[in-house]
């Protein structure tokens, strides 16, 4: 049956901002003018930007957006102007024409590389159903359409954005991994829209009668908004859980049916390819301001050759003969003549901008990218990649960073989150145990594969009939790891003795809303975490990286060390001398209890299980591959968003407490007694940067209760506690929150993330009103968004603290000495996160962000008054330290600590120069507390403000805003995922990278593009030089003395190759000294000046001048014609420019000789075979046999080597008393390189230790000299032996 036109009304769609979309099979075989979603684009993607007819014109196109290439043909076409010309006119289109084709076949070889790509991805086979066949066929992706049914299967790559309508599961589930969109290697559940009753086990399309409305496309992944409208006008809504994004793979489900609502380049993934991005670098925009000098000298020596040709016009006694006149007879007038000759110059010395600088940078940058990215020091095994380099036309930025902007959680340390402590109902439990297991498992492990919690035994035999003693011999797998958050110590928990015997007397008691029982369950419940079995594992795509080499092999089986089976003795004795209530029950015999099955009045206690495998801690083991019968603790897989999710579900496990299972509508918990208790999840209130928190409304299966389980920072939940009389007079018994809070700064002292729980009992009125608010906000599509936090914040308040955690998230390897190394280089690092502040200053000393001795200004203020008092008190302190005599050239060692909310107010318009003045001053910024939109403001502030060029790092989505609006954005692909690393310029697996790639690589990568940019200008200058000197012995008429031919084959051919090596190749000093000596680092950062380009420039005239006029001497009242007298000139040219470059090269190899050599055995084969054959090349002249002549006059090479040496001396001589009297840094380092390794490694060691630096080696997180807040302007020590704070501040 067709629908009506009027129920998808397409016209109205378009004029909204939504669309409205009906199923196509009604309208199956009809006309595509009767489709109703014929608007639409279809599946079939096209990322390539040429085609085969209009690739010519479209690539000439692209390359005339480059001003130097429209300069050339302009020049070339002028060329063809018969009273303006100095070439033949053909042959000066030879130049520009090998630079366009040669960029041309880059583009196009490029282009058919992702046309091969697009054909095979739209080829892809998918299954869509027909209304003929009454069933799902076989098609490809490009024939998929909106408003099509497409099914997809396990394991399968999904081929649009498709609405979720029915999966094989019976509650509707799909779990898909999105690591090809975000890189997040976890599970995700979608579910399939509620309340359309098309869940039978044969889902039927043809059903389906709704009209689906959606927003237009977005690039949000994380966001969508829709509505099914059914028949009877019923509208349910739909958001990002519903919808399955193309390119997502599914797993764990046998097949799932959705209904198209993008395609093609509508699609999510799509909206988000954008390609690499296109950023000028500091040095490009240097070098274009001198190429805009480089047009002035050019103008301003075709002036002077137009001004000298009216000049000599005017001199001549009569008309001479070779000045051909007019067909009428006259001649030209001396005026314009010269106006001519000023057009004619241009194109004679046209090739001082140099026509091939800008495609030999590009191959450069190639070159050094690919030594980049090859770097074995920058490959991290552990994760098995490489550095990648997305931006290809920032490299030499590297070496010009000024500021670095880091995240701490991800990318300073691991992300990879332990368990360490808890509070309770305001009592403390330190699980010193946990220390202790620390220190046993300290022996590096092979990899792991999952969150697998099993018997440490796989035989079921053995399980069987030795539940208490287990022998812990465990397989490991090679394979990338299949889960996020995987690590040998993040699952181990070791249970405290004393919160053990406090949940033994919950159970024993009659109370069923014990505090400590309810405080596990949230632990367990309020989460995202999914649930999958060891035996259900993944088929995955392999690693993206496994090119560079193969880092790990086959072991079948793990044997225990000494120190692993001395570490399971002192767990299985600790755990012996625990006192439990006594409860026999067979553990493979376990109850489910749900609401159905228990009646309402009955009390549930819960008592601890006999054996011993609640007081093991939860180890890490690769997934059997047998097939066990059950579910049970021991093979189930946790798969968590975030490394804090995984700890704390790990945590509720290890105190028996375990998640069991998870669907969109319930969680399943098994108690330590062996009892299952099924919670039915009414909602999720998803956790938000705004709320700072997440909850989870479930009812009770006991009491039947609606109750909300909320988690988030304390601040966040602090202010949200019941306050309520009963509640009150329970609280102050013991005074919870105050104590948990005092805990809770104790943890933060000690570096560890905090998290508080409470606890909330719904009433059934409260619930259903609250519901038809929740329903509405779902179904809206404007501002979705709001309403849906809106009816968040409505129902968490009044809650009931449950207590607080702390976890502990370890440094990453060499963080301390990447920072200090960064430091010494010049380099401001300032560090971005949202932990707080006393976290945040903790980690700071343990990564030396902060040193001992440094003034610390810590700002924390409730308002702006207080704010600008603070900053105009901290700027007075610097200015008196300044403006002392005493400290002229010295730093002083200050560093900021400033929280979110002071830097929302010293970011406002009135403060920002003042906090960025003072913050400048500061060696080292730290800011707490704050949100990822504050993270990209201060960068931008920083750099639009200072002037400097800066570099942002992080690891997580909320990094993306920092790391797009730096100079230079990095993202570490860590544990949250690659959102932070498909955003950034370049990605690393770990923040030690920074330090080689910055101090090395940046180095490398500055130096030499900006000493070969240089040359380049000195090369053109000085053979172009050549060419006007001539111009005032021949009347400035725009002769050359050098064959046409000759010029083209010397800037193409003689003269490209050697400083396109040595933009790849040189290196000024070894990685050795650099990574040793930072300070190396700002003495590169100078390399290319203005001061620098114009001392090249003047160079070049010097040099010009010698190489002409010392054989114009000598070849001077001879009768040798004009090519002869060239001959020597272009001989003498190349043996300059190339021995100019050869003392410039810092480091020589193998291929510097090779270059060298090859070239000047170049010029000479090419020019006596051109002598020798090519005799009327360029008419009327004849090159003939000449450089043969040439070659057999001893005068020849007498003129070519003291023409030579003359015109490089001042040069040399330069180079040799500066680097003897006055030798730069770079030149000492050099020195060093020198020496043998050991005595080399000697020297860095005492310099090292003179300066103050010494080595050092992996801080553990200990407690820092913490700020105390007091009233603004106090300045006072900690304590004799730890660092003086400013501590600036108001409560």
């Amino acid at each position: 049956m067709f629908l009506p036109q009027a129920e998808w009304r397409p016209a109205w769609a378009r004029e909204k901002d939504l669309r409205n979309l009906v199923s196509n099979l009604p309208y199956e075989g009809l006309d595509k003018v009767k489709q109703p979603n014929r608007y639409f684009p279809g599946n079939a993607i096209k990322t390539t930007k040429y085609t085969l007819l209009l690739f010519i014109p479209m690539s000439l196109y692209e390359q005339f957006h480059r001003l130097a290439n429209i300069y050339f043909v302009g020049l070339a076409i002028l060329n063809f102007v018969p009273v303006v010309s100095a070439f033949q006119p053909e042959v000066a289109l030879i130049p520009i024409c090998v630079i366009l084709s040669l960029t041309a076949l880059k583009d196009g070889w490029e282009d058919f590389r992702r046309y091969q790509s697009d054909r095979k991805l739209n080829n892809t086979p998918c299954f869509i159903y027909s209304r003929e066949e009454k069933e799902f066929i076989q098609r490809c992706w490009r024939d998929i359409r909106v408003g099509d049914f497409v099914k997809v299967v396990c394991n399968e790559i999904i081929p649009a954005d498709l609405l979720l309508l029915h999966t094989s599961d019976p509650k509707g589930v799909c779990h898909i991994e999105t690591a090809n969109l975000d890189g997040e290697t976890n599970l995700k559940q979608r579910k399939a829209v509620s309340g359309l009753c098309l869940s039978d086990p044969e889902f039927d399309p043809e059903r389906f009668k709704g009209v689906v409305v959606c927003e237009k496309p977005k690039n949000n992944l994380n966001h969508f908004k829709c509505y099914v409208e059914k028949p009877d006008k019923e509208k349910l809504g739909a958001g990002i859980e519903s919808l399955l994004l193309r390119g997502c793979t599914v797993r764990n489900t046998d097949h799932a049916v959705g209904f198209v609502v993008y395609a093609g380049h509508e699609t999510k993934s799509m909206l988000n390819n954008n390609g690499p991005r296109y950023k000028r670098s500091k040095l490009e925009r240097k070098l274009n301001t001198d190429v805009f000098f480089c047009v002035i000298l050019l103008l301003a020596m075709c002036l002077i050759g137009a001004v000298g040709h009216f000049l000599w016009l005017q001199a001549l006694p009569g008309v001479p003969p070779y000045l051909v006149p007019y067909s009428t007879g006259q001649q030209e007038s001396p005026a314009l003549s010269a106006v001519y000759m000023f057009f004619t110059m241009i194109i004679l010395l046209q090739v001082l901008i140099p026509i091939s600088l800008y495609l030999s940078i590009e191959l450069v940058k190639i070159g050094q990218i690919f030594f980049i990215t090859n770097d074995i020091d920058l490959y991290d095994e552990e994760t098995d990649s490489r550095i990648q380099c997305k931006a290809l036309n920032i490299t030499e930025d590297l070496g010009q960073i000024e500021y670095v902007f880091s995240d701490k959680t991800g990318t300073l340390t691991e992300n990879k989150m332990v368990f360490r402590r808890c509070s309770i109902m305001g009592t403390e439990y330190p699980h010193k145990e946990n220390e202790e297991e620390v220190i046993f498992n300290q022996q590096p492990r092979p990899e792991q594969t999952g969150w697998s919690v099993r018997s440490e035994d796989t035989s079921p035999k053995y399980i069987q009939h030795h539940h208490s003693s287990r022998s812990k011999s465990t397989f490991w797998s090679t394979a990338k790891s299949n889960v996020a958050f995987s690590s040998p110590l993040e699952t181990e928990v070791i249970p405290d003795r004393k919160l053990l015997q406090q949940i033994s007397r919950a159970e024993g008691s009659s109370q069923q809303n014990d505090p400590y029982l309810d405080f596990f369950l949230a632990l367990a419940i309020c989460n995202t975490v999914v649930v999958s079995t060891a035996t259900t594992q993944r088929r995955r795509v392999s690693a993206l990286y496994t090119s560079l080499k193969q880092m790990q092999t086959l072991h079948s089986f793990h044997i225990l060390n000494p120190l692993d089976a001395m570490s399971n003795l002192v767990k299985m004795a600790r755990s012996f001398c625990h006192i439990f209530t006594p409860r026999h029950c067979n553990p493979n015999q376990n109850g489910t209890v749900s609401e159905d099955s228990v009646p309402k009045g009955n009390h549930f206690k819960m008592g601890v299980t006999g054996d011993t495998r609640g007081l093991q801690p939860l180890s890490h083991h690769a997934p059997s591959q047998c097939n066990e019968a059950a579910t049970t603790p021991d093979n189930l897989s946790y798969e968590a968003e975030s490394p804090d999710e995984a700890a704390l579900v790990s945590a509720a496990k290890a105190y028996g407490f375990t998640l069991m299972a998870r669907t969109p509508d319930s969680v399943t918990v098994r108690l330590p007694t062996g009892n299952d208790l099924v919670f039915e999840v009414l909602d999720t209130l998803a956790f938000d940067s705004n709320r700072k928190r997440m909850s989870v409304l479930v009812r009770h299966p006991i009491t039947g209760e609606y109750v909300l389980y909320t988690k988030g920072a304390d601040y966040a939940i602090m202010e949200l506690l019941d306050t309520s009389c009963v509640t009150l007079s329970f609280m102050m018994k013991k005074n919870v929150a105050a104590d948990t809070q005092y805990h809770l700064d104790c943890y933060a002292k000690e570096g560890l993330r905090t998290l508080c729980f409470t606890k909330k009992v719904v009433s059934g009125n409260v619930y259903e009103s609250w519901l038809v608010n929740r329903k509405r906000a779902l179904a809206a599509i404007n501002n979705r968004e709001a309403l849906i936090m809106d009816t968040a914040v409505q129902l968490e308040t009044n809650l009931f603290l449950l207590g607080a955690t702390g976890i502990e998230d370890r440094l990453q390897e060499n963080v301390p000495d990447t920072i200090v190394a960064l430091r010494e280089a010049g380099i401001q690092v300032w560090v971005l996160t949202g932990d707080k502040l006393e976290t945040a200053v903790n980690i700071g000393y343990a990564c030396r962000l902060l040193e001992e001795e440094d003034l610390v200004i810590n700002m924390s203020c409730k308002n702006k008054i207080t704010c600008t008092s603070i900053l105009d008190c901290a700027l007075e302190e610097v200015g008196r330290y300044s403006d002392d005599p005493r400290n002229v050239d010295t730093t002083p060692d200050i560093s900021l600590v400033i929280d979110g909310r002071t830097l929302t107010m010293a970011l406002s318009s009135d403060l920002q120069n003042r906090f960025v003045d003072l913050a400048k001053r500061c060696r080292s910024v730290l800011c707490c507390r704050v949100t990822p939109l504050q993270k990209s403001s201060v960068v931008k502030v920083v750099r639009e403000k200072l002037k400097v060029i800066t570099l942002a790092v992080g690891d997580g989505a909320n990094d993306v805003n920092m790391i797009q609006a730096a100079d230079i954005g990095i993202g570490i692909s860590g544990q949250e995922g690659m959102q932070a690393a498909m955003a950034s310029d370049f990605a690393i697996a770990r923040f030690q990278h920074l330090k080689k790639l910055l101090l090395v690589h940046g180095h490398w990568c500055h130096t030499r593009l900006a000493n070969m940019i240089i040359y380049f200008f000195y090369k053109n200058v000085a053979y172009v030089n050549l060419l006007f000197w001539y111009q005032f012995i021949c009347g400035f008429s725009g002769t050359a003395m050098i064959d046409y031919w000759l010029m083209i084959f010397f800037n193409l051919f003689f003269t490209s190759v050697p400083p396109i090596m040595f933009g790849i190749m040189d290196k000024d000093a070894s990685a050795e000294i650099l990574l040793g000596v930072p300070e190396l680092y700002r003495t590169g950062q100078g390399e290319y000046k203005s001061s620098t380009f114009w001392i090249s420039m003047l160079d070049a005239f010097y040099q010009s001048l010698v190489c002409f006029f010392i054989p114009y001497l000598t070849f001077q009242d001879s009768d040798i014609d004009v090519f002869t007298f060239g001959t020597p000139l272009n001989t003498i040219s190349l043996f300059t420019i190339l021995l100019h470059l050869s003392i410039e090269i810092k480091s020589w190899m193998v291929v510097h000789w090779v270059i060298m050599l090859g070239s000047v055995a170049l010029y000479f084969i090419v020019t006596l075979a051109y002598s020798a054959i090519c005799i009327t090349c360029n008419p009327p002249s004849n090159p003939y046999w000449i450089l043969q002549s040439q070659m057999a006059d001893p005068m020849f090479y007498l003129t070519c080597i003291i023409t030579t040496v003359v015109a490089l001396l001042p040069r040399y001589m330069f180079h040799v008393l500066r680097n003897s009297i006055a030798p730069s840094p770079l030149m000492q380092a050099r020195h060093l390189d020198r020496l043998d390794p050991t005595s080399r490694e000697q020297w860095i060691k005492e310099w090292r230790s003179f300066r103050g630096g010494g080595h050092v080696k992996r801080s553990k997180l200990s407690i820092p000299p913490s700020p105390t807040l007091e009233t603004p302007g106090d300045i006072y020590s900690l304590s004799p032996t730890t660092s003086d704070v400013m501590v600036l501040g108001s409560h």
